[in-house]
């Protein structure tokens, strides 16, 4: 018990320290007090995150930490930014008198490796590939925006690469509330926890569309604990217990512009078709589209903007569109009071860019034009500017909120306004925004409570997180079943030895869903090896308990591993059910059979996207095949190996289990009689549940024929009745080894969406249960599952008259399960007529 304790806190989830205790006193004096604990926490941690709100000086926070850093390893250090940044860099080092200086380089060759200093590059150097991590002690990301989008090039080469580094660090204001991956890639590349595990921890899958992740509602705290263990978020220095002063920002004026762009001409949608109205919802098409037609439009409203308040203030006109920009110079410097407008673009060069970036900060001219992805990340422009507008918007919150903060953030002195211009149909692109906001403040709510809570202490959250270890047991017996709600390990361990007859259960299939919201859940490892450890206390537990000869039966699947997984360009499957055989066999049993279980292609493909139709066709090499199930049937020994028999065998009546019977379970293979399939005719007309059943009939009864398969289902798809929801007339099985007859609605979460409770992840269908306890177990056998969900094996045992023993975990489940066995044992027990009649 005390291992297996032991085992489960090891499960805590809190990011290890990879770098070096230092002495605060060391750090220059320059910094602010909130800056002087962050970087300690930091250079100890060595892979960590600062989230800090703009203007709490992230730039002062790493130029300190290479500083540090460059000393531990005796090797410089890289900043990577946007390219606006450069000069803040150099400005802020000057300050701080860190000891090293500060190049910029496009090359790695253009550094002097043998040299200590703090080299700057941007992403595009990043993202082409110039930039050879090997030669750095330490690298911090700042502003990180590329690690945003696990599919870019950029972030590929990222987290490929760059965990050469042994510190790691990124500086960014709070991520943006993108279903939070943003938080997990930067976890990913900071190399705190695998993105995979946190996917499977934390995040709760939708079955019916891949990619679709939400956060487990009983997953919030503890996600945010997690990351409150590698990630420091800070609004002001009061969240960190320091004093406010100078700290305060301004009212923010955020005032919408709504204009109408009228367009005379013919409407069509994204697909070409004409409509009547304009779409507006979410499509980005649409959204271009409107984009392009009203530019003239939005570009005079902002010249009036500027006119009506304040044509001699310094103004920010952002922007997504080049024509947008055109436009913009050609109206602004037409007049006489904004003919020293300068715009900042993508084909002038690093020097022009940042120059001109420079000289607006320094109040040298009145009007900046520029897009967000160019100077919305980085800026400081607080000092002589308080004005904005965006000429136009789009569905990009991230470069929305971080160019509104280039001048809203701590230093100005002044009310900020934005003005937000949109037309009629971009009412959505809007809304969407204000809804993204609503949300990042919430993700700031949540993780700030966290650090005034906990401040930077790691090793008390690990200790409050430790109350997620099971310890609220509950029983019952009902019938002839007993069942706990417990951790399946500890019940077995209280077992007897050769207690129970057959063990029948669907094991989790490894990290890939939690079932519970504490440590004890088997799902709740890293991968499928952290699974098998747990197993590995359990196993042995089982082979004790179960009595000598008899069957232990469990249902499993193997596993998809996606690209980002293994590492490759493509799905693969993981061999769980090998797995599984071989940790069975580990501790004492012996697999005497294979059932195999098929599935459903078609469904599965809508869950998976792996094995899409329109893939196929461009290239069948990288296709695999669907993923049936099996119950894979494993062994105890006998007492006495004189014979194979089980010390109590199960026994089977001849008058029970006839020879004909025997014949079809063991070999059922039959002939042709020559009937055939509907024609495509017949099938054009006939119902579609009749033409399954006159399907499944034939398929049966006659020699399998893959073109004859094959043609019924094109002739299917030629009327429009092969569905894309699920296989429309899969093939059918005579072998007992294959069991293709299963009624995968036959389960008791059937009855669970009836009643509108929480559904089993997993369900095992009730007539396999059912097949599988008749076979292996006698009348008044003790049937045990060990991962009880709704406890379908033990009302599945209880009404084929055995009894059982079984245990969930999770409370929710076992609460369901029981009103399920309650509601046969008054089932069984209510009196019939004959009952009556015959007292």
């Amino acid at each position: 018990m005390d291992n297996y304790k032991a085992f489960l806190e090891s499960k805590i989830v809190v990011a290890e320290n990879f770098g070096t205790k230092i002495d605060p006193a060391i750090l220059s004096p320059k910094l602010l007090s909130h800056q002087k604990v962050i970087v300690p926490w930091c250079i100890e941690g060595g892979r960590r995150a600062i989230f800090a709100s703009f203007g709490l000086g992230k730039s002062m926070m790493q130029l300190e930490i290479a500083k540090q850093v460059i000393a531990i390893t005796g090797k410089p250090f890289l900043i990577c930014m946007p390219l606006a940044v450069v000069g803040e860099f150099r400005r802020d080092n000057e300050f701080l008198e860190t000891g090293y200086p500060v190049h910029y380089i496009t090359d790695t060759d253009e550094a002097n490796v043998a040299e200590m200093a703090v080299y700057l590059t941007n992403y595009e150097r990043i993202r082409k590939g110039d930039i050879d991590p090997s030669v750095f002690g330490g690298v911090s990301f700042d502003e990180a925006s590329i690690l945003r989008n696990l599919k870019t090039e950029t972030t590929n080469y990222v987290l490929h690469y760059f965990k050469q580094i042994p510190y790691r660090f990124v500086a960014t204001a709070t991520p943006t509330p993108n279903d939070f991956i943003e938080i997990l890639n930067y976890a990913d590349y900071l190399g705190v926890i695998d993105r995979g595990h946190a996917l499977t921890r934390f995040f709760q899958r939708d079955s019916t569309k891949a990619g679709h992740l939400t956060l487990y509602e009983n997953k919030k705290e503890e996600f945010w604990k997690w990351v409150a263990t590698w990630a420091v978020f800070i609004n002001k220095p009061s969240d960190l217990g320091f004093d406010d002063h100078g700290y305060d920002l301004p009212k923010l004026n955020l005032h919408e512009k709504e204009v109408t762009n009228i367009n005379l001409d013919v409407i069509t949608n994204k697909k070409g078709d004409i409509v009547m109205f304009k779409d507006t919802t979410k499509s980005l098409i649409d959204v271009s589209r409107e984009k392009s037609e009203s530019v003239d439009l939005r570009v005079d409203t902002a010249f009036d903007i500027v006119q009506e308040n304040g044509k001699h203030d310094n103004w920010i006109l952002w922007h997504h569109l080049e024509a947008e920009r055109v436009e913009i110079e050609k109206k602004f410097k037409s007049s006489p009071h904004h003919d020293d407008l300068q715009s900042v673009f993508g084909s002038q060069t690093n020097d022009e860019k940042e120059r001109l970036l420079i000289d607006f900060s320094e109040g040298k001219y009145q009007i900046l034009s520029t897009k967000p992805k160019i100077a919305g990340s980085g800026c400081n422009l607080q000092h002589h500017c308080h004005k904005m507008i965006f000429v136009g918007i789009d569905f990009k919150f991230n470069d929305f909120i971080q160019a509104i903060h280039r001048t809203y953030r701590f230093g100005q002195t002044n009310e900020v306004d934005v003005w937000v211009i949109h037309t009629q149909n971009e009412r959505e692109v809007l809304k969407t925004l204000k809804e993204k906001w609503s949300k990042h403040i919430e993700l700031q709510t949540e993780m700030i409570n966290l650090v005034r809570e906990y401040g930077l202490n790691s090793s008390k959250i690990k200790s409050d997180m430790k109350r997620q270890l099971f310890n609220s047991r509950r029983s019952a017996t009902v019938a002839g079943a007993t069942v706990y709600n417990e951790d399946t390990t500890i019940i077995h361990q209280e077992m007897p030895d050769n207690h129970t007859d057959m063990i029948l259960t669907s094991i989790p299939f490894g990290d890939h869903y939690e079932y519970s919201d504490n440590y004890n859940d088997f799902g709740h490892n890293y991968g499928n090896e952290g699974f098998f450890k747990q197993m590995d206390f359990l196993v042995p537990e089982l082979h004790r308990t179960l009595k000598p000869g008899r069957v232990a039966a469990i249902h499993v699947k193997d596993r998809i591993r996606y690209s980002h997984q293994n590492g490759t360009c493509f799905t693969t499957i993981d061999d769980f059910s090998g797995d599984t055989v071989r940790c069975f066999r580990k501790h004492g049993f012996y697999l005497v059979g294979k059932i195999t279980i098929t599935t459903d292609v078609v469904r599965e493909n809508n869950q998976t996207y792996r094995l899409t139709w329109g893939e196929q066709r461009k290239d069948a090499t990288k296709m695999g095949v669907g993923l049936p199930e099996y119950v894979l049937l494993f062994r105890k020994a006998p007492t006495e190996m004189n014979n194979a028999y089980a010390d109590d065998p199960v026994v089977k009546k001849i008058d029970e289990y006839l020879l004909s019977l025997w014949q079809l379970d063991a070999h059922a293979y039959w002939k042709s009689s020559g009937d055939r399939f509907l024609s495509f005719d017949e099938l054009s007309k006939a119902d579609m549940k009749y033409v399954f059943n006159k399907w499944k009939s034939f398929d049966a009864s006659t020699v399998y024929n893959f073109q004859e398969h094959l043609r019924v289902c094109d002739d299917l798809d030629k009327t429009g009745k092969l569905s894309k929801l699920f296989m429309t007339i899969p093939p059918t099985s005579n072998s007992d080894m294959v069991w293709t007859d299963i009624n995968r609605m036959n389960t008791l979460n059937a009855n669970q969406a009836n009643r509108k409770r929480e559904k089993h992840i997993c369900p095992l269908q009730l007539d396999i249960i059912d097949r599988l306890i008749y076979r292996f177990t006698n009348e008044g056998d003790l049937v045990d599952d060990p991962f009880g969900g709704l406890f379908s094996t033990a009302h599945q045992s209880l009404k084929l008259n055995r009894k059982a023993v079984s245990a969930e975990l999770n409370p929710n489940y076992y609460d369901d399960g029981l009103f399920y066995l309650k509601a046969l044992e008054y089932k069984l027990s209510v009196p019939t007529l004959f009952d009556m009649l015959s007292a």
